[in-house]
């Protein structure tokens, strides 16, 4: 008997967003490191005020491609130019389906000529393994699983990254030398405890930054190394609580619902895909309800990428995004929750029984996908998706999609906080009752420091879009 597809799956459950509404997985993990080395509130603060250590070794999974065709192949899923790209850099990689809604986001690294890696969650990665076995190009993948999901807790690559206003003084002490000098997205190889890292220029927490990788076997050497070099510039390892919430400051939206659930163009790869894939998998949450499952698919103008969609090449989806060019879009936002808003749902906790749907901290996302309706007024004014509280900023924020009429700085929204009806039957969501937040509309990111050095709109692949 064949295994069982997402698309038998989607067929046997009938209505698809009461499907993933009631599916019984939590928020993604981010396992290997511990939930805090020292807590979350610090660690917070260091990569804004000092210095931080990201261990990403564990929760993102790896996808090689190598090949005559891998650059070709890449090209035409990427909306994005890859003219000038070239071995040594790095792109955001964020592909559309066939009728132009986001399937996932990544990062791509153009390690030497026809070979990559693409490296992130689970959907973009499955979207290029699909496109190598079916589109015949002459390409070989091969993924290294995330440490969820295999037994063996091995990697292929370790990664860190070395973030916030003291990062190049570590990585200065560390190296013995200053620090290369590079543009965003450009890489190069230095020696860490006589280990050859490759270091990559990024700044995830809106300062001057690296991220570092290398063989798995190297990877204690280097952490430990660079931990001794960091200890005279306040650097703190981020654990697993303090991780997810940098994405509020930082303002990318980090987990888009794949858009294959629905259209006919897509039906093979819902077929290709298996009963046991991410998306079949998926967890929807949140206030906003739609049956219509594309109602909760962004467009690149919704994530702030529309910018960087180029039409010099051909590639999936482009017909859909020509049209979708002339259109209205909506806005990426960042919501600033009213504090005493946000102290009276907190409170119903002390309530024996009517209560809101529970703030976890500082992450309060408690599905995969999350989606909150946000009125202006009684008018539905758009979604948000990822919510928690930040420390630095001593406010709860949450990223949001709003109608362009919204999406102006300083305008009084209202977020609607918990599930209809009680809530679904995902473990997570206890009974409660929903609750209205006042927020205020304002830019994504948040933080002054991230959205003078990051590109406009939060698009991480500077100089290589």
């Amino acid at each position: 008997m064949s295994e069982k597809s997402l698309e038998d799956v989607l067929q046997s459950a009938g209505n698809t967003v009461r499907y993933l509404r009631n599916s019984q997985s939590g928020p993604n993990v981010y396992p290997g490191v511990p939930p805090e080395f020292t807590n979350w509130r610090d660690e917070q603060r260091a990569w804004q005020k000092a210095c931080v250590l990201f261990n990403q070794s564990y929760h993102m999974a790896d996808l090689a491609v190598e090949g005559p065709d891998a650059f070709k192949m890449l090209s035409y899923l990427a909306f994005n130019s890859f003219k000038g790209f070239q071995p040594g850099r790095a792109k955001q990689f964020a592909p559309v389906s066939h009728d132009g809604y986001i399937i996932g986001d990544v990062i791509l690294f153009y390690l030497a000529d026809n070979k990559f890696n693409l490296v992130g969650r689970a959907p973009a990665l499955e979207w290029v393994q699909f496109h190598a076995a079916t589109g015949g190009y002459d390409v070989k993948v091969e993924l290294d699983q995330r440490t969820a999901l295999r037994k063996d807790g091995r990697r292929k690559v370790y990664r860190f990254q070395v973030q916030g206003p003291n990062a190049l003084k570590v990585m200065e002490k560390v190296l013995g030398k200053a620090p290369p000098e590079l543009k965003f997205f450009h890489m190069t190889t230095v020696t860490i405890a006589g280990k050859a890292v490759q270091a990559f220029r990024h700044g995830m927490a809106g300062q001057p930054g690296f991220e570092l990788f290398g063989p798995w076997d190297d990877g204690e050497a280097v952490r430990e190394a660079i931990v001794r070099a960091g200890e005279d510039f306040g650097l703190r390892q981020c654990g697993g609580r303090a991780y997810s919430s940098n994405a509020l400051e930082s303002g990318w939206i980090p987990s888009p619902l794949p858009a294959v659930y629905s259209g006919e163009k897509m039906k093979p790869y819902r077929k290709w895909l298996s009963a046991k894939s991410y998306e079949a998998a998926a967890s929807l949450g949140g206030s906003f309800m739609s049956d219509n499952v594309e109602d909760y698919y962004f467009t690149p103008w919704d994530l702030a990428y529309g910018g960087f969609v180029k039409f010099d090449h051909d590639f999936v989806g482009r017909e859909a995004l020509e049209q979708k060019a002339q259109g209205k879009h909506r806005r990426k936002v960042t919501l600033a929750l009213n504090n005493e808003d946000v102290t009276r749902t907190f409170g119903t906790m002390f309530n024996k029984e009517v209560r809101a749907k529970y703030f976890d901290f500082p992450s309060a996302v408690y599905c995969m996908h999350l989606f909150d309706r946000v009125l202006s007024g009684s008018k539905p004014a758009g979604v948000s998706t990822w919510i928690g509280y930040s420390s630095n900023e001593g406010k709860m924020l949450t990223l949001a999609v709003l109608d362009a009429e919204y999406a102006e700085p300083g305008n009084e929204v209202t977020l609607i906080w918990g599930e209809p009806g009680g809530g679904s039957t995902k473990p997570t969501v206890e009974p409660h009752v929903q609750t209205e937040i006042r927020a205020i509309v304002s830019p994504a990111p948040y933080t002054e420091v991230v959205r003078s050095s990051y590109a406009p709109g939060g698009w991480r692949a500077t100089g290589a879009a």
